[in-house]
């Protein structure tokens, strides 16, 4: 956190009306700083606008209502329906925090003439000498969201401020409750666009193209599938198929066709390659690091080429269009998407 000599400084901070980002109000506040709350109106979400206005009421912050919606059409929403008709499974969060959230932040931030941009990420910043800023992972292992923010501009380091990076979840929680913030029993898992769930979203938008489940051990045609871009590589649930389980292996979007295996050792393998990289220090190629390769994965000790990863053990199900992100110790090195 930054010292109390920065006592009057101004933040802008990203304000959902949700338990994070009010906690992250509040300790910002208690810090010291004049903070300044921004609503983003992605979509429209008129309880989420009435709970961050609410909110921001109780915790005497300035709130502004920022409408960005047709950027997060076009930024976030257009490309995670073109990367998943190539066949890939995009990771929408990654696309979000560095072409709309941090980005209008930091311009938001210049035009304000504030001093710092912050959110309720559980990811923490490091200052050390010379103007030296790493990353770090939140404390909270559990909740530690740097995965997220690999791609996010380096130039935006020295200006961000993450409130919660040294905190337990269960503490926000506990402080929100003696603010007054409702804290919901169960945090959701869907994706902030898609709340009527990814399958209704994506048949709305004209994602329904059945074809062909293919075995990969004989080539024989098991069953019909309801459209390659309900599937991600490893899935097992939603197959439906007798005589199984059956795992998604790979998608054949030439031919629309599925391909499936009953053999769990088929979804491992040693290596990929990734491209899009984005590093926050200065790498030299190969080197040690501990890797990603979804949100939810454990990190994996691999040897990092300049665009390509190889594990020391082997990895399940790798997915194409997904992020791989790499660590040091606690440090954020930097990231790429899975080709």
């Amino acid at each position: 956190m930054i010292t109390r000599k920065n006592r009057n400084k101004k933040v802008l901070l990203a304000m959902s009306g949700g338990v994070d980002s009010s906690v992250a109000a509040s300790i910002l506040k208690r810090e010291g700083f004049l903070v300044e709350g921004v609503f983003f109106r992605f979509f429209k979400n008129k309880k989420a606008e009435e709970s961050v206005k609410e909110v921001a009421k109780n915790l005497k912050v300035d709130l502004f209502i920022v409408d960005a919606e047709k950027d997060f059409q076009k930024d976030v929403v257009y490309p995670f329906l073109k990367i998943l008709r190539k066949g890939k499974t995009p990771n929408p969060c990654v696309l979000c925090n560095r072409e709309v959230k941090f980005s209008k932040l930091f311009l938001r931030m210049q035009k304000r003439k504030a001093d710092y941009i912050s959110t309720g990420h559980y990811v923490r910043i490091l200052r050390g000498k010379e103007n030296e800023i790493k990353i770090l992972r939140g404390k909270d292992r559990k909740k530690d969201q740097s995965y997220f923010l690999w791609n996010i501009k380096k130039s935006f380091l020295p200006k961000i401020i993450f409130p919660l990076g040294e905190l337990k979840k269960e503490n926000v929680k506990k402080e929100a409750k003696k603010l007054g913030i409702y804290v919901p029993k169960k945090e959701s898992q869907e994706i902030c666009f898609a709340k009527e769930g990814l399958s209704k979203f994506l048949e709305k938008n004209n994602f329904f193209s059945p074809g062909d489940v293919l075995c990969y051990e004989t080539g024989e045609v098991l069953g019909r599938h309801k459209g390659l871009f309900y599937y991600t590589t490893g899935q097992r649930k939603g197959i439906s198929l007798p005589g199984g389980p059956y795992y998604v292996l790979k998608k054949d979007i030439k031919r629309n066709v599925l391909v499936v295996t009953k053999n769990e050792k088929n979804l491992f393998a040693k290596e990929l390659f990734y491209e899009k990289a984005n590093f926050f220090s200065d790498v030299s190629f190969p080197f040690q690091a501990e890797v990603k390769i979804r949100y939810a994965s454990k990190l994996a000790r691999a040897t990092v080429e300049e665009k390509k990863v190889v594990f020391a053990s082997l990895e399940k199900a790798i997915t194409s269009g997904q992020s791989v992100v790499f660590y040091k110790n606690d440090e954020l090195l930097g990231g790429g998407v899975i080709k």
